[in-house]
């Protein structure tokens, strides 16, 4: 078989997936506006500080793990001010390490 019968044939580059970008079998978002998160520690100019637990406690899921960077919308260097704040707040008894 040549490389031209290879790439001619629609049905072999359909049948793997590949092939047509323009219909993708249906999928699209639910959210088709879909707003970019931002970094609330740049854009409103707060400052990460393991004594204020009410702030530290909107990054914390019920179970009391750390939400990720994908979540909140934090830049990279404000998540990991957050997390290293929310584990000193942790060690203080500010807020608790899990709950029941």
């Amino acid at each position: 078989m040549s490389s031209e019968d290879r790439t001619s044939s629609p049905s072999r580059s359909n049948e793997r997936g590949g092939g047509d970008d323009r219909n993708r079998g249906g999928y699209r978002r639910s959210r088709p506006y879909f707003r970019k998160k931002v970094c609330r520690f740049c854009t409103q100019g707060l400052k990460v500080n393991y004594r204020n637990p009410e702030t530290l406690r909107r990054f914390v899921t019920e179970r009391g793990k750390i939400l990720p960077r994908r979540i909140t919308g934090n830049c990279a260097k404000h998540q990991r001010e957050l997390s290293r704040e929310i584990k000193r707040a942790r060690v203080l008894a500010f807020l608790p390490f899990t709950k029941k």
